[in-house]
């Protein structure tokens, strides 16, 4: 035979063979779907607060048929950096965010090329990946000739110069780069920042703009809570945001099923509710007593259902890991509803309020129905979890993740009592959690002068953070702090 065949052949024969053993062993992987809402509290579902003015039933449905975290964190109070630290298994202070989230045309990709992502791990898994919904971690929007993007420095409400010539700037005609197409995922349709408060207000599919924005909002949409006036698609709605988002999952899933039934989808969708401004949808407005905000986070429960529905109908929920999660921390509730049940803070804040999440996971072939777990875990985790359960412990990245995929089984973390974590605030203050202690560093947003050096809680004993312990633990405050700085410096 002729020796150049034969080298072919056995090129082809390998690739084959590289090619069986990936499918092989990815046939064997859940599908996954994970659901993050937008500042949706720990109070907010009925599982978790049974005085609830809100109405969830498909929430409380996931949490009976699966498992209910009590112990469940964002790595920051606020999106941008916790999107991140989700995506990456890594703290977006190590970026250069380091406080606040991304506002404006000028803010490029926070997650470098060639950082793997959950998109990217789950791809080499053999998955087929989608992210759908709200992005809000920067894009590198493309330019008309000879015009440059200028940084704004987030003063929209002072100074809308920059802003608005930047805008002017863009050529929406253009595909934008630095997403989810560039980071591991097969497909997108997703919107630049918070999708009803931050321009451009349309659609981006697979890095194109659907159309291009050319018209300013409508009147009743200016003044209106955190709502940032800029271009919008002339057939924007935005009441209508989070349906489509959620009909778009619902495509993905049955357009994966039918072209590749035996191989496994993850779905990374990211609803824009109950963020800001309070725009409800016909099919949700009235249906709580808290009010608007309380008829959003109804509208989540709505959008989770409909998933559920289509997982249901195509015979996949035995094989279908389903986490239903939100980003940070609510926003006060309205007419007594305790929209972070009943922990100190809200969305923004450095307290349990502003981190401390709801986090329900379901997998009817794995994880027992109706179980709870205390067990303390992060967004940041979720990156050695995935890569753990794929089999994939290899891949670079998640430097500030650790594999939690056992308490999704209902068992202990081995040694998670001596595995911290970190949080962050809006205004970048920092605080470490490990085992039953609770340290912040520094003042929060108060003028109490006897937190200003810093505070310490047992969570154990105070879950609520009423007693701050600083001055009578001087030992674990200084541990504390020396941890701190170590994990602040790369070097733990």
């Amino acid at each position: 035979m002729n020796i150049k065949i034969l080298v072919y052949l056995i090129i082809i024969f390998s690739a084959y063979s590289c090619f069986r053993e990936k499918n092989n062993k990815s046939a064997n992987h859940p599908n996954i779907i994970l659901i993050i809402a937008d500042d949706m509290g720990y109070g907010d579902a009925g599982c978790y607060n049974d005085q609830s003015l809100i109405p969830t039933p498909n929430i409380d449905r996931l949490a009976s048929e699966g498992i209910l975290f009590t112990d469940a964190h964002s790595p920051a109070s606020v999106c941008s950096p916790s999107r991140y630290g989700l995506l990456t298994g890594r703290y977006s202070w190590r970026t250069r965010l380091k406080s606040g989230v991304l506002i404006g045309y000028d803010e490029t990709p926070l997650i470098e090329p060639g950082r793997n992502t959950l998109g990217s791990l789950l791809k080499e898994s053999g998955y087929e990946t989608a992210c759908i919904g709200k992005w809000h971690i920067g894009l590198n929007w493309p330019v008309k000739d000879g015009s440059i993007l200028l940084d704004d420095k987030n003063r929209w409400q002072e100074d809308q110069s920059i802003f608005r010539a930047n805008e002017q700037s863009i050529d929406f005609t253009r595909p934008v780069t630095g997403g989810p197409g560039d980071l591991g995922f097969d497909y997108s349709f997703i919107t630049f920042g918070c999708s009803t408060s931050d321009p451009p207000y349309v659609f981006i599919e697979d890095g194109y703009p659907v159309t291009v924005p050319t018209e300013m909002p409508p009147e009743e949409y200016i003044g209106l809570p955190g709502f940032v006036p800029g271009l919008m698609d002339p057939n924007w709605s935005q009441e209508e945001v989070d349906i489509i988002f959620t009909d778009k999952g619902i495509d993905f899933i049955e357009t994966h099923l039918k072209k590749s039934p035996h191989s496994p989808f993850f779905l990374y969708l990211a609803l824009s509710s109950p963020h800001i401004p309070f725009l409800v949808p016909e099919i949700a407005k009235g249906k709580s007593t808290e009010g608007p905000r309380g008829d959003l986070v109804h509208l989540v429960d709505l959008c989770l259902g409909e998933i559920i529905k289509v997982v249901e109908e195509n015979g996949i929920v035995d094989n279908t890991l389903i986490i239903f999660t939100s980003d940070n921390g609510p926003r006060k509730g309205a007419n007594g509803h305790k929209s972070a049940g009943n922990l100190r803070g809200y969305k923004a804040n450095i307290w349990e309020g502003g981190h401390r999440i709801p986090f329900i996971a379901r997998w009817p072939q794995k994880i027992d129905a109706n179980i709870n777990s205390d067990e303390v875990i992060s967004f940041t985790d979720m990156f050695a979890t995935f890569s753990e359960l794929t089999g994939i412990n290899d891949i670079k990245g998640g430097e500030d993740s650790y594999s939690v995929l056992s308490a999704f089984f209902g068992e202990k973390i081995e040694k998670n009592n001596d595995k911290p974590r970190v949080f962050h605030s809006s205004k970048g203050l920092f605080a470490i959690r490990k085992g039953k202690w609770k340290l912040i560093e520094g003042n929060v947003d108060t003028t109490d002068s006897e937190i200003d050096k810093g505070q310490l809680y047992n969570l154990d004993n105070d879950p609520y953070e009423t007693r701050n312990l600083w001055d009578n633990n001087p030992d674990i405050v200084n541990d504390l702090l020396i941890l701190l700085n170590r994990i602040k410096l790369g070097v733990l």
